[in-house]
Order: C-alpha cells, then structure tokens, then sequence
C-alpha cells in the first residue's frame, strides 16, 4: 500500500515538475552591451533599484532605415552623455548610461542597455526607482510597430515579468507613468495595452503558450506605413556592426 502512495506521489509531483519546466519562460536573444560596444559612464550606488514595474516606451523618432540599431544605440548613449552641453534646460541633465534598459529594434533585435540594478532615466516626472525601461525604436504615432518588434516585446517583458516577479498589473506604457506628460508610446502600440491585447500576449506566454503575436489591422485615423526594416533577424556576433556618418537627435525618453 506504501509502494503505491509513494509511486503515486511521486508522479504527482513529476507532472508539477514537468509542468513547471514547460512554462518556464526562456531568456530572448540580446545583443549584449559588449556586442553592441557600449561605453557607459559610472551610475552612483544611490541609484540602484529592485525592479517592481516594466514601462514601455518608443523612441518617438521616425524609423527610416537609414541606421543599423546598433548605432542608434551608440549614439543614444553618447547624446545622453554629452546632454548638459548640447541640450537647454530642462532636457540638460547628465544621463551616464542609455535611459533604458532594454531597446528592441524593428526587426527583433533586442539590445541590452543599462543595468537593471539601477533606476532608468526619463524627461517626464514620474518616479523612476523600481522601473524596468524597455524601448522600442520607432514612433508609433507616424508608423507601426512590426510583427518581429511586438513579438520580441512580448517575450521579453514576459521573461522579465518571471524573473523579477512582475505582477501583470505593473507592465504598463510611459504614458500610464506620466499621464499628463507625454502620448509615449505612441497610438500603435498603446492600443494593444488600452483593449490587453498586449498583457493577453504575455500571458499566454508565461503559460507556456506561444500566442499569435501580429500587429492586426490599422487604426482608424492612426498609421497605416509599416515600420522599415521589420524582417527578423538572428543576433550574431557582428549584430553591432558600426555605421559612421550618422547622426540622431532623441526627443522621447
């Protein structure tokens, strides 16, 4: 009788086991900081975070193609460097790393920005300590967002949900952080967060299931052009190859 409970329990738990390993959420591919060549500056200790909320934002420039990611990145981090001598106040303040955490570009490419372990940094008021900042490049109040985009953000605020213990009451856009301050992340995306798709998307996802991630029909009255250079693709180790003569200007953070 022992023999049979014991068999019994321990099948019990092997399917829970079983079941757990199946809906465990596997880190994306990111390029890291060291494949993309970042160079940041010291953030002081006084600004170290444990992450309770995943904000999503978009860079709020038009996409044209005509920069590899990996230099917008780059260009991204020496912009919020070089801040309190190219900028007026109040958008003068010193950035010693990329304000976000994470930046997914148009084809999927998900690029590692600063640590977690330190609060983000925004030109909008809300508090940021506790914040995991996650971009993506584009300005969805002029284009939309791809399908490879949605789906990288989807597996990585679902990863990031799991491995901080995120609630999905605490994944929301920069615009919910700072309502009155900014439309970020623009009409195209927010309105997979307004009607959850979005949240239903990384549900499913944390469940083990793979949901059909896709940017479905244009607004009425919002963007119809497609964001370019939406065709997924792998990281490799050349995913941060350098484009010179490029320049950016950042408006949205």
């Amino acid at each position: 009788m022992k023999r049979i409970f014991f068999s019994s329990l321990s099948a019990a738990l092997l399917g829970i086991s079983q079941a757990a390993a199946a809906s465990e959420v596997h880190k994306p591919p990111v390029v890291t900081r060291e494949q993309w060549g970042s160079k940041p500056h010291p953030i002081p200790a006084s600004r170290k975070q444990t992450p309770v909320w995943i904000t999503i934002h978009h860079a709020g420039e038009l996409w044209t193609a005509r920069v590899d990611p990996a230099t917008f990145v780059r260009n991204m981090q020496v912009w919020g460097q070089n801040r309190p001598r190219i900028e007026k106040p109040p958008r003068d303040t010193y950035w010693p790393d990329l304000p976000y955490h994470f930046l997914i570009a148009p084809d999927g490419r998900i690029y590692e920005g600063r640590p977690v372990e330190y609060e983000p940094e925004s030109n909008t008021n809300y508090p940021l300590n506790g914040n995991i900042g996650v971009e993506m490049m584009g300005d969805f109040n002029r284009q939309r967002p791809s399908s490879a985009q949605l789906r990288a953000a989807v597996q990585l605020t679902a990863w990031l949900a799991q491995t901080h213990r995120i609630p999905m009451d605490h994944i929301r856009t920069h615009r919910d952080a700072a309502p009155r301050e900014t439309d970020c992340p623009g009409k195209d995306f927010t309105r997979y967060m307004k009607d959850g798709q979005f949240k239903a998307w990384v549900a499913a996802t944390l469940k083990g299931e793979t949901p059909d991630v896709n940017p479905g029909p244009a607004l009425r009255g919002g963007p119809t052009a497609p964001i370019p250079g939406g065709k997924t693709a792998e990281v490799r180790d050349d995913a941060a190859r350098p484009v010179t003569g490029e320049k950016a200007v950042f408006t949205q953070p």
